[in-house]
């Protein structure tokens, strides 16, 4: 990458970032506006649109920025290569301290986004994200049988539904609040629920 290009991507992400902030308050999307955005990320208008084309585009990126962000955080986790256990716990982490982040109407409206039938692309990326997210949970749910923690007669395809109703129960906007303290009570418990028994 030259220095044009680094010049460019940093300007990108600071697009990026400053819609996001602006994104995840009470306000709500549509309240938005592309100069309150070009005012907090310190790029003209002008250029906003040279990047993105259009306001929709944009927020169609910043989920999309989140999202990646989140998964580039998941396989770094995973890439430590500590026990099972560990890592299962730090993912849930992960997983909790984004949800953190953002604000429930985000949240909501990022979910009412994903889940619109007539946007191909912003389903694809979800369903993109979704398999990853399975790829790597698969390979930690590989570990923990490798490890003696994970029972065999459990199949993948079982696996991947029950840890998915989990990830989606936590992801709930009135639970994960609630469940940040008790990340590692939940993932024993999840464990326990798993291992084979003695």
């Amino acid at each position: 990458m030259n220095g044009f290009e680094k010049r460019t991507h940093g300007k990108k992400n600071q697009v990026l970032e400053a819609t996001f902030n602006l994104m995840n308050t009470d306000a709500g999307i549509e309240n938005v506006t592309v100069d309150e955005i070009a005012r907090h990320s310190n790029v003209g208008k002008t250029t906003i649109f040279k990047y993105f084309g259009s306001k929709e585009n944009l927020i169609h990126e910043v989920f999309k920025y989140f999202l990646t962000q989140m998964g580039e955080t998941a396989r770094e986790i995973m890439a430590e290569n500590r026990p099972f256990e560990e890592t299962l716990i730090a993912m849930s982490q992960n997983k909790i301290h984004y949800l953190e982040k953002i604000n429930k109407r985000f949240y909501l409206e990022l979910m009412d986004y994903f889940t619109k039938k007539d946007d191909e692309g912003l389903s694809l990326m979800m369903r993109q994200y979704a398999e990853s997210s399975f790829s790597l949970m698969l390979d930690l749910f590989h570990r923990g049988r490798k490890e003696g923690k994970v029972d065999l007669k459990y199949s993948d395809e079982f696996l991947l539904v029950y840890f998915q109703a989990l990830v989606e129960g936590i992801s709930s906007p009135h639970i994960y609040p609630k469940i940040l303290p008790y990340t590692a009570q939940w993932t024993e418990l999840m464990i326990k629920g798993i291992a084979p028994s003695k």
